[in-house]
Order: C-alpha cells, then structure tokens, then sequence
C-alpha cells in the first residue's frame, strides 16, 4: 500500500471535546510523526498541527473522525503520491 506524507490542522474551539480527540490521535498514533498543539487563550481555542505519513485510507480515516467531533475543525494536506 502506497504511504503519503502530509499535514493535518486542527482547531479546537470547545476544549470539552479534547478528550474525544486525543482518544482518536491515540488510535492513529501510528501514523502521527509529529505532534503541536498551541493553545490560544485570548479566544479560548486550540490549534494543532500533525504530521503523518501512512496510506491515504488511514489519513482520511484520521480526518473523518476528527471532523465528526462536535467544535472541532480539521483540514489536510497531503503529498501528491
């Protein structure tokens, strides 16, 4: 199976839901080279950045589960192959 590189940016604006994220990034952990988190205290969020490098199923397994929890949004970019 083919592996791609890429990044993933998350914005966290409850952090209620940050429990639900690191169980999922937890699940993917495999994938995830590198991790930063920056919290933004001034307008109560959070923003993470991720490198991965895994097939683009798992990548977009990643994503789809982190845009389905409740105020967080995700969007990747990834190497073309």
């Amino acid at each position: 199976m083919e592996k791609r590189l890429g990044v993933i940016g998350i914005v966290v604006e409850d952090l209620g839901s940050v429990e639900k994220l690191n169980a999922v990034l937890h699940e993917y952990a495999h994938i995830i080279v590198g991790r930063m988190g920056i919290p933004y205290r001034e307008r109560g969020i959070s923003v993470i950045s991720l490198i991965v490098d895994g097939s683009n199923d798992d990548i977009s397994a990643l994503t789809g589960k982190i845009g389905r929890i409740r105020n967080v949004s995700v969007k990747s970019a990834l190497t073309k192959a």
